[in-house]
């Protein structure tokens, strides 16, 4: 490749950190209280809500079940709303965002349900009110699997992230597309392969050894 194209590959994936970055921050934020209330407001839980809890089950499984592509193009109009239009980057944050929360919020659901029952009901019996329980028995509990399952969530929103390329959302899957795709160069496609498993293979393993730490404690 051309030094030029070196330069593009660069900045598409700078493109792709931020894309991916940004979006991984709103669904940790929205995922994990939204799996708080999941586990809390079921049968048995903490909060007796299950009218809510099945509403707000029905809507994540409705946004699970919907392909990451037909989501993009059906925030179209709630893209432009938001971000003035609807191609390049930050067009892209709002459906990758909206696509990983419910996605990351099932994952860390599951994590929530394995913490011990009888570790919540020791902090029930000493007089620990609800949100003290959260904080101080649920989510530490709770934080290998959280940061396990939220390593799974940001490797899927990098191959996520590259289907955006087809729309024109920038990054390393516009470039695949545009420069090695439409111009059958299979070298930039190469190239763009390989940047994309080096970069799955270090969130993975970042992730893997915080969760091994934290195991180990």
């Amino acid at each position: 490749m051309t030094p030029q194209m070196y330069d593009r590959l660069w900045h598409a994936f700078l493109d792709t950190l931020t894309m991916v970055g940004v979006s991984a921050i709103v669904a940790l934020l929205a995922g994990i209280p939204l799996a708080v209330f999941l586990v809390l407001s079921a049968p048995g839980g903490l909060i007796h809500a299950p009218r809510a809890n099945r509403v707000l089950g029905a809507v994540i499984n409705g946004f699970r079940a919907t392909p990451f592509i037909v989501l993009l193009v059906a925030l179209l109009p709630f893209t432009r709303l938001v971000t003035g239009t609807t191609i390049g980057v930050w067009a892209a944050i709002v459906p990758l965002s909206i696509s990983a929360t419910p996605f990351f919020a099932r994952i860390a659901e599951v994590s929530l349900r394995e913490v011990e029952h009888g570790l919540i009901e020791a902090a029930q019996a000493i007089g620990c009110r609800r949100w003290h329980i959260i904080r101080h028995v649920l989510l530490p509990e709770a934080l290998p699997g959280l940061i396990g399952g939220f390593t799974i969530t940001v490797v899927s929103m990098i191959g996520a992230s590259a289907m955006a390329g087809a729309v024109g959302a920038g990054g390393l899957g516009d470039m695949a597309i545009r420069y090695g795709y439409q111009r059958f160069d299979t070298t930039v496609m190469l190239a763009v392969i390989v940047v994309l498993i080096a970069t799955v293979c270090l969130v993975q393993f970042i992730g893997d050894t915080a969760v091994r730490r934290l195991r180990a404690r």
